[in-house]
């Protein structure tokens, strides 16, 4: 396996493969530089410096045995039994020397996309039978990098492969971690794991009363650490003994474990693909959208009031009533014809329209004053409206924060982002949304008061500064103690640092600390062991993964009944497509609508523990990290050198 990367998403990768699928691994990253810590400036200065510094430390201490977040200095071996090239960038002469054209799989996990195009058009070249796994944040550029590669190989190889797998998988780590951000915020929890058309819901339960049974949906997927007040009020890690999260309990150890909070498989449904889920917004409003409400209360006044003035003169001239109508149309237009010769009903009808028409002009002028603001405000950033409560404040519109953002207002969640570079890439996407923005740096005077920090439900710190994001949410939790904080931080081992400081000073309130490479990484790994990772949740500090498996070839799988194949701790057979081996979906994200309605009905999720499992069936299970990497084994030919 040939990794090459410039972030932590690289090294994690790498010590996924390595040390959870045992695989042999070369990594390609830029020469190591020490990164000068960051002053952190602003109101939280002397507290959060200090604290940073504690948290550091113990980071240090934690990862002392680990691989270090931007890997070791010098070449030909890293910690950890990985090999490490260092590269400023993958050209043809790099990649050889990892050995790609030896490579079983190859991951190309740059932030930029544009460079982990060019190196897998170059590996494509190099290896056409290498699996390719690439990073990039452009869907549907995508979409058509995975149909180039998978055409050039197959065009290379004549469309024989050989036995080898040389398929092409784009992810983006940024859709990955943001269900599971989004779902940290919200009150309940609701994890989500959503692959355009397959919607898993998973709810955090809180433990249920003396006497009464806990709904266990379709399944238990894990069991909460043994705390009363915070489910994740434990470490939450695998290292946490006991009272630490279980992942894929069985029965029995579901009714041992009283007072613990659970996580349940609640609902699976199809959906649109991303983004359809809610009403998009776009640079031309809706027509409801034109006017104010005090404005279209004048409106409707003003037509009630030309029907009664209509209704009025039939009565009193007995004249038809569309031709009463029109009279009091002139009248209120100001057409002169004046009733000087008609009875005083009329005359008195008269002026009244004369009046209603003085009112009429000045509506009729905010109305188009009112559009015109409108449009010209859709292509511009809002303000916070005054009175918002409960809402969600987002530090950061980059890669992370907008895809965050698309998914809070899928959920219909009222989100005020504050940013400070006005170029952002989620810029677009805020005004597209029309979701109120802050200008400016967070570690400045104002702005998170200008965002309604003090009347918000959570905050959302998602910049890529770490010391940006601690400031935040120190300041914040000095304006409200009790808010709800997710952080986002790049190294899990300084997230869980972070994490054991704040939850120590506040108690009371609900901590979350997340690494997007730790929520990332296993779908990464599964692409590169060429199997299907629909998605991941966090469980505390731990991550529960989703798969899409072939049963032939697993024989933890293959001629065992339901039943028999679960193992608690590892994995859990939850469906089964029942579609024909030749009709069935490469890719069970494809949005079902292409394939209509009938899609539903491919997948059994209440499989009787009965059934015995085919070699043609393909399943969809629940799975830990290491779960995962044994049914993914390479069949242990390596292993035994076979």
């Amino acid at each position: 396996m040939v990794v090459c990367g410039d972030d932590g998403l690289a090294h994690r990768l790498a010590a996924e493969l390595r040390g959870v699928y045992e695989e042999q691994v070369t990594l390609v990253a830029p020469p190591s530089e020490r990164p000068v810590p960051q002053p952190v400036v602003g109101r939280a200065r002397a507290a959060s410096a200090a604290l940073l510094d504690r948290m550091v430390s113990a980071a240090g201490r934690a990862a002392g045995n680990g691989t270090p977040p931007n890997g070791d200095s010098g070449s030909g071996s890293g910690s950890g039994g990985v090999r490490l090239v260092e590269a400023a960038e993958p050209s043809e002469a790099v990649l050889a020397e990892a050995g790609v054209e030896r490579a079983t799989a190859l991951a190309l996990v740059y932030d930029d996309d544009e460079t982990n195009i060019r190196a897998a058009l170059t590996a494509r070249r190099l290896n056409p039978r290498l699996r390719i796994v690439l990073r990039l944040y452009n869907r549907r550029l995508g979409q058509h990098i995975e149909e180039l590669l998978d055409q050039a190989s197959a065009l290379a190889t004549g469309g024989a492969g050989g036995g080898f797998d040389a398929s092409t998988t784009v992810l983006s780590d940024a859709d990955t971690a943001a269900p599971a951000l989004a779902a940290t915020a919200l009150v309940g929890t609701s994890k989500v794991v959503q692959t355009d058309g397959l919607l898993l819901r998973a709810v955090e339960r809180t433990p249920p009363a003396p006497g009464q049974v806990a709904d266990p949906g379709l399944c238990t997927l894990a069991l909460l650490s043994a705390t009363s007040s915070d489910p994740a009020g434990a470490d939450g890690s695998e290292g946490s003994g006991d009272r630490g999260p279980r992942l894929l309990p069985d029965e029995e150890e579901v009714a041992a474990a009283t007072g613990r909070g659970t996580v349940v498989l609640e609902q699976v449904s199809y959906a649109g693909a991303p983004g359809s889920g809610g009403r998009a917004v776009g640079v031309v409003p809706p027509i409801s959208s034109l006017f104010s409400r005090r404005l279209r209360w004048s409106l409707a006044g003003l037509v009630g009031a030309v029907v009664a003035l209509a209704i009025a003169l039939t009565v009193v001239t007995d004249d038809h009533p569309l031709h009463a109508t029109y009279l009091t149309l002139l009248d209120i237009l100001g057409i002169d014809d004046p009733a000087t010769n008609a009875s005083l009903g009329r005359q008195i009808l008269q002026l009244l329209s004369a009046v209603v028409g003085l009112l009429l002009l000045p509506v009729l002028l905010a109305a188009v004053l009112e559009a015109l603001g409108t449009f010209r405000t859709a292509s511009t950033l809002r303000r916070p409206p005054r009175g918002l409560s409960g809402h969600v404040v987002l530090l950061g519109l980059g890669k992370i924060g907008t895809r965050v953002l698309t998914r809070l207002r899928e959920l219909h969640i009222p989100v005020v982002c504050v940013e400070a570079d006005p170029e952002a890439r989620g810029m677009a996407t805020a005004r597209r949304l029309r979701v109120p923005v802050v200008l400016g740096d967070v570690t400045q005077e104002g702005v998170l008061e200008a965002a309604k920090v003090h009347r918000a439900d959570t905050l959302l710190a998602l910049t890529s500064v770490d010391t940006t994001n601690l400031e935040a949410v120190l300041y914040a939790r000095s304006v409200r103690p009790d808010l709800r904080v997710v952080l986002r931080l790049f190294d899990d081992d300084f997230a869980a640092a972070v994490y054991r400081t704040l939850r120590a000073a506040h108690p009371r309130a609900l901590t979350r600390s997340r690494s997007v490479t730790h929520l990332a990484a296993p779908s990464f790994a599964g692409a590169m062991m060429g199997r299907q990772v629909l998605g991941a949740i966090p469980v505390e500090r731990r991550v529960l993964l989703f798969a899409a498996l072939e049963v032939r070839g697993i024989r933890q799988l293959e001629g065992r009944t339901v039943a028999d194949a679960f193992r608690a701790g590892s994995w859990r057979v939850l469906a089964l497509d029942t579609a024909a081996p030749g009709e069935r979906r490469a890719d069970l994200a494809t949005s079902p609508a292409s394939r209509g309605r009938a899609a539903a009905s491919d997948l059994v999720w209440e499989l009787p523990p009965t059934y015995v499992l085919r070699a043609e069936d393909r399943v969809v299970l629940a799975a830990t990290r290491r779960g995962l990497a044994e049914l993914l084994g390479r069949r242990r030919r390596q292993r035994t050198g076979s």
